[in-house]
């Protein structure tokens, strides 16, 4: 595996009893996509894997340059500065070196379609203009590894299809990691699935796998969503 992340017995427990893991996994390029229940440990996974938190037990290692675009739930997007100010701040932050970051926003903004945009303030954009600019600042620093929480959160059906474009150019040769609880991000993005269910990593494969997991009294109208409710119910119906 030449880019991408493993994982080797993670775990990681908090204070009110919480526990993630432990569980080991390697993940390489392509779309993966992390499905699971609120509460059930998929943004305390992408912070141990982008660095944020130190695991309990266990360890991440990237593998590539080791570098990690990550972008959060909920980013906090500076309304005020153009597409272009933000992402050269961010490849700044990221370490890319001065002579190289107007090329490297000019990749950036052209891989989720935002050219044409580059001057314009983060205020003006649609929602979905702006969760595309959140993916950018994820990768202009052409991260090996691309963590992704929930990016179609709150976005109609014509903008999460332009986002599952996007999605499947860059994750050609990087990782991709994608958390989500929509089916039909999970049909139209994933050549992996994680499913977590209660901190544990309770399936790990592919989606015609995934559906042999499925429970003909589970909830749901395809054999997709009855796999994914009855991973995520802990096997009941």
């Amino acid at each position: 595996m030449l880019n991408g992340v493993a994982v080797n017995n993670l775990s990681f427990r908090y204070r009110h009893g919480f526990l993630l893991g432990p569980f080991s996994t390697e993940i390489g390029a392509g779309v993966t996509c992390l499905v699971g229940a609120n509460g059930a440990g998929k943004s305390t996974l992408f912070r141990l894997l982008a660095g944020l938190q130190k695991p309990s037990t266990g360890r991440v290692t990237l593998l590539g340059s080791g570098a990690v675009g990550y972008l959060p739930q909920s980013p906090d997007l500076p309304r005020g500065a153009t597409c272009t100010e933000f992402l050269t701040h961010v490849a700044w932050l990221q370490g890319v070196p001065r002579p190289l970051r107007a090329d490297a926003v000019g990749r950036a903004l052209e891989s989720v379609d935002l050219t044409t945009r580059a001057d314009s303030r983060i205020r003006a954009l649609s929602g979905g203009m702006a969760r595309r600019l959140g993916i950018a600042q994820a990768l202009v620093h052409d991260p090996d590894v691309v963590l992704l929480d929930e990016p179609t959160v709150g976005l109609d059906p014509v903008q999460r299809i332009a986002v599952r474009e996007i999605l499947e150019k860059v994750a050609v040769d990087r990782a991709v990691i994608v958390s989500t609880h929509l089916v039909e991000d999970v049909r139209g993005l994933a050549s992996r699935v994680l499913v977590l269910s209660e901190g544990e990593l309770v399936f790990d494969g592919d989606i015609p796998e995934l559906e042999g997991r499925a429970q003909a009294s589970a909830p749901g109208e395809t054999p997709l969503e009855r796999a994914m409710a009855t991973l995520i119910s802990g096997g009941r119906p």
